[in-house]
This record gives structure tokens, C-alpha cells and sequence, in this order.
């Protein structure tokens, strides 16, 4: 079969304009950013905020592994299918980084004959939103370090500086690094690093947004330091928040692409899921509500990240609710949990796979908590056998699950078919859906509930200083705030090395942190990078531009 990149430059697309027409837009609702890509303007809202609203449908997997599950490419093929069903959907993902895509992906914006388009331009700079990001942060972190240099009329403690820099690439040697040196004139010297800029609380808030002055409020709460007695700094207090949302008044509106099949597709904002929240704009999901019969988007990572902070905090704050969920698995990767290498995961072996379905058991039990209808997708591949599949369909139907096979990669929507009957279906049914805890619980309490009920832990303990952020949090009145728990992906646990559905583990909390812009604590647990790093070959090496303008190496 052909390479994800070959498939995607050889793709028929629609000029945007004829996109934007088949969900009802004009040429003066959008923003052409050349002739395949477009920004839809805000004032869109106001004209299609009273319609009714269409069936959100929540694309989620099992805890990653190396094997693979196809969340993103499951999304792409969901909806294709349902339009080939007759249906009138709109895809939502989140925007790729250039870290990921230079480090490990090379790309993200599906695979084989499910994705969007034009894949080039999303994977590299897009419409610019992440460099928005990235200056809005920026100008933060200058606004702080010059007013400390300027005479530190707020009486900020240079020691308690939370807010570190950002850029969108993978770069370890600048997780730490010190300020301020070679002199007087160059500032304070003191402590930093950086982050990558999806990580950045300016991304989060971006996200969690419903249009620009929210935004601008959000930012002017953001806590970027404390004084020397102890007392929270805010963007509001260094004047900083006009600036910071002018250079976002572009990036908040939602861009619109396409599929491989010219199925519409907003693909907006791009928050880490281990870090923050991980899914698209509220302002996209909220518009293709109104446009569309079906709004498919997706949750970064397994269901116990992506789709608890879906339902926790997008949810929350966006005032809508998932009409069903697909859980996205493949035997590969149950195997793969069960204890199997990669390099023998095309062997056919019950025994793993009976151990390893249990991540897919807790998973469903998970959501079953949320009372929303959820569909298992079986994303096929070569060397899966009938006694697999069988065996994996019997389980899900003991927990009430329903099992559709998708082969969207290989064919497209037409692959896909199966499982869109079943979410249409799904989307049909009482749907009781419910918080997992309430504002009002104590910000200790939100973390152990998530932990306990989604993980599976025993308990949570803390570091001494975490806790004591916590509690200090909970006094200074940010204790309604949702939770936001960082974690390696890899695991239900918070460690990567235990797979299938481990037992008997405490999950300990290294660090504390308020996004108070955004609107959530983060609680750091295990070991979490905020900056990632090259790997020994990273997929920079191989991406490369040729004389007559191809673009090769992107997968």
C-alpha cells in the first residue's frame, strides 16, 4: 500500500469555498488561507447559536502502546462513513505540533485512506495558530522578567516565578536554563526553562474558550508568579492580557479543511493530553454542533487522559455532552498489553490477549461511569483471526458494549460503514451522562476520585511541597476548579511499565500546579515532561523538501 504522504498528494480536493458551502457558509463567513484552507469568522456564532444542536460523538482508544490503535484515523473514517450514510458530519481534531511530527510522528493527521487535508500544511505551521501561542506566552514571560528589571513595583519573589517560556519544538537542553545573566542591564538573574507550546496554559485557554473576550479573561487570570508574602501575581496585575489576546485574535477562529472524501473538518488548537486537556477548541465542537448532524472529535491518548478530562472539563465548561463514544482498540495492542513484543504481535496467542483485554475492560467500565453509550471499534489488521475477534466481541458484550470492525485505513469511509450504523445507533439511546465529581469537592477529594475511579488506584500521596500547593490552592479559592492529572499515557497507572489493568498501586503526585486561566489544577504524578526531547533518530532526519516543491518523509 501506498505511504500516508503519497496517498495524501495524490488526494482530489475541493477548493475550501466549496467545502464551507456544503455545511452552509459563505464566502463572507471565512478566511481563505490559499485555496484548500480557511478560517471561519466568529460572527457565525451569532447567526446559528439558536439552531438545533447535532449529536457529539467522543473517538477515544485503550492506553497507547507501539502497536498502535488509530484513534485519529478512526475519527476521520467515522465521519466519511456517516456522510456516506447520509448523514451531515463534521470531523474536529486537534492541531499537530512541530515537536511531535520533527520527533516521533512525522505527522498527525490520520493515515492511509483516512485523513485530512491538505496533510502537509497541517503537520508543518498551518494557519499559524501554535506560533500565536507561542507569542502570546512569550510576551507574558518578557511583560514579568521587565517588570522585575524595571523596579518589581509588585514585590514578585524572582524564586517563585511559575510561568517558564515556550516554543513548539522538542528541545531537552532548554527544560532548565538560568536568566538574566552578563550583567545589570540584562535583567534578573534567576531560574527557568522552557516548555513545548502545547503545554503552554495560553494553549489551554485558547481551547477552553467560547470566543475572544473570553479568552482575554481567562488570560488576565492566569497566576504567573507569587509576591515575597505569598500572594498570587496574575497577567491582569502586569497589564499583559490585551496584548496577549490581540496576538490571538486570528488564531481563535476555528480553520476548515477537509478529508480525503471532502468530508468537512475543523482542526483547532492543540493541548498535550498528558499534560493538559487534550481535545480541540470548544469554539469548533460548539459551531459544528450547529452545522452538522454529527460533531465526531476526538480525546488525545487513552480513554483514562482524553476522555475523563473530555467529560471533566471540556464538557464542563463547553455546557454540551457526548452522545456516544468509540473506544478504539486492536488485537495488536491487547496483545501488546498481555505481555506480547512488537515482533511477535502478529502471532496469534489467547492467552496475552485474554490478559491484555482487561486495559479494554477498565476502559469501558470507565465510561459506563460517565452513562454515555460507547461502541468498540476493532481497528483491523493484517493477521487477525476470527477466534480473536470473537473472543474480544464476547467480552465487550458482557459490559454492554457493542463491537463494530473498522477498516477505515485500508478503504476509506467505505470501511467504516459498520461502525458508523453502530454510533448512529448508539446515539439513539437514553443517555444518562454525569460528571464524575462535583465542583464543590474538595480539590484533594477530585483527584483521588479520578485516580481511584478511572485509574484503579488504591490511593494518591503526595510530595510534601505538592500537597502543600494543593491545600494552598483550596484556601485561596480555586478549590471548584476541575482536576487536571498528568501522567504518562502508556499506562492506566502512573507508571508506563504496567500494562493490561494493573492492581494494587498508589499514585504518587510529584507536583502541583494552577492554571487558573485555563480553569483547572494540574497534578503532576509520576514522571511527566512538559519539554520532550529527540529520541536517537528522530523523524526530522528523514522529512525533506525537493527541488520541485515535494514534500517527502511525513507519515
Amino acid at each position: 500500500m501506498k505511504t500516508d504522504i503519497e496517498i495524501a498528494q495524490e488526494a482530489q480536493m475541493s477548493p475550501i469555498i466549496d467545502i464551507a458551502r456544503s455545511i452552509g457558509l459563505d464566502e463572507d463567513d471565512i478566511e481563505m488561507y490559499g485555496k484548500y484552507k480557511a478560517k471561519v469568522s466568529l460572527g457565525v456564532w451569532e447567526r446559528i447559536k439558536d439552531r438545533p444542536s447535532g449529536k457529539v460523538v467522543l473517538v477515544t482508544a485503550i492506553n497507547p502502546t507501539p502497536a498502535g490503535e488509530g484513534k485519529t484515523t478512526n475519527t476521520v473514517g467515522l465521519g466519511m462513513a456517516l456522510n456516506r450514510l447520509g448523514k451531515k458530519a463534521i470531523i474536529a481534531l486537534r492541531e499537530p505540533s512541530l515537536g511531535p511530527s520533527f520527533g516521533i510522528k512525522g505527522g498527525a493527521a490520520g493515515g492511509g485512506y483516512a485523513q485530512v487535508l491538505p496533510m502537509e500544511d497541517i503537520n508543518l505551521h498551518f494557519t499559524g495558530d501554535i506560533h500565536a501561542v507561542t507569542s502570546a506566552h512569550n510576551l507574558l514571560a518578557a511583560i514579568l522578567d521587565n517588570h522585575l528589571h524595571q523596579g518589581n513595583d509588585l514585590n514578585i519573589d524572582p524564586r517563585q516565578v511559575m510561568l517558564r517560556r515556550v516554543m513548539d519544538l522538542n528541545e531537552r537542553a532548554l527544560r532548565n536554563i538560568v536568566l538574566g545573566l552578563g550583567g545589570k542591564i540584562n535583567g534578573v538573574p534567576r531560574e527557568s526553562g522552557f516548555d513545548i507550546s502545547v503545554a503552554s496554559e495560553v494553549m489551554a485557554a485558547l481551547c477552553l474558550a467560547t470566543d475572544l473576550m473570553d479568552l482575554k479573561e481567562r488570560f488576565k487570570k492566569m497566576v504567573v508568579a507569587y509576591t515575597f508574602d505569598g500572594k498570587p501575581v496574575t497577567a491582569a496585575d502586569l497589564k499583559a492580557a490585551g496584548s496577549m489576546a490581540l496576538l490571538m485574535k486570528d488564531a481563535i477562529k476555528p480553520n476548515l479543511v477537509q478529508t480525503l472524501e471532502n468530508t468537512p473538518a475543523f482542526v483547532h488548537g492543540g493541548p498535550f493530553a498528558n499534560i493538559a486537556h487534550g481535545s480541540n477548541s470548544i469554539v469548533a465542537t460548539r459551531m459544528g454542533m450547529k452545522l452538522a448532524d454529527y460533531m465526531v472529535t476526538e480525546a488525545g491518548f487513552g480513554a483514562d487522559l482524553g476522555a475523563e478530562k473530555f467529560f471533566d472539563i471540556v464538557c464542563r465548561y463547553g455546557g454540551f455532552k457526548p452522545a456516544a463514544v468509540v473506544l478504539v482498540a486492536t488485537v495488536r495492542a491487547l496483545k501488546n498489553h498481555g505481555g506480547v513484543p512488537k515482533s511477535q504481535l502478529g502471532e496469534k496467542n489467547m492467552s496475552a490477549l485474554a490478559q491484555g483485554i482487561e486495559n479494554l475492560e477498565k476502559q469501558l467500565e470507565n465510561i459506563n461511569k460517565y452513562g454515555v453509550p460507547v461502541v468498540v471499534a476493532l481497528n483491523e489488521f493484517p493477521g487477525d483471526t476470527a477466534e480473536e475477534m470473537d473472543f474480544i466481541t464476547a467480552r465487550c458484550a458482557a459490559l454492554g458494549a457493542e463491537v463494530a470492525l473498522s477498516q477505515v485505513w485500508a478503504k476509506g469511509g467505505a470501511g467504516g460503514e459498520e461502525l458508523a450504523r453502530q454510533v448512529i445507533k448508539a446515539a439513539e439511546k437514553p443517555n444518562e451522562f454525569k460528571f464524575l465529581y462535583h465542583n464543590e469537592l474538595p480539590l484533594q477529594d477530585k483527584v483521588a476520585c479520578v485516580c481511584q475511579e478511572i485509574y484503579g488506584a488504591d490511593g494518591v500521596s503526595y510530595a510534601p511541597e505538592a500537597l502543600k500547593r494543593l491545600n494552598q490552592y483550596q484556601e485561596q479559592g480555586y478549590g471548584h476548579l476541575p482536576v487536571c492529572i498528568a501522567k504518562t499515557q502508556y499506562s492506566l497507572s502512573d507508571n508506563p511499565d504496567l500494562k493490561g489493568r494493573p492492581r494494587g498501586f498508589t499514585v504518587s503526585v510529584k507536583e502541583v500546579r494552577l492554571s487558573a486561566g485555563a480553569g483547572f489544577i494540574v497534578a503532576l504524578a509520576g514522571t511527566v515532561m512538559t519539554m520532550p526531547g529527540l529520541g536517537k533518530t528522530p523523524a526530522a532526519e528523514n522529512i525533506d523538501i525537493l527541488e520541485n516543491g515535494q514534500i517527502v518523509g511525513l507519515f
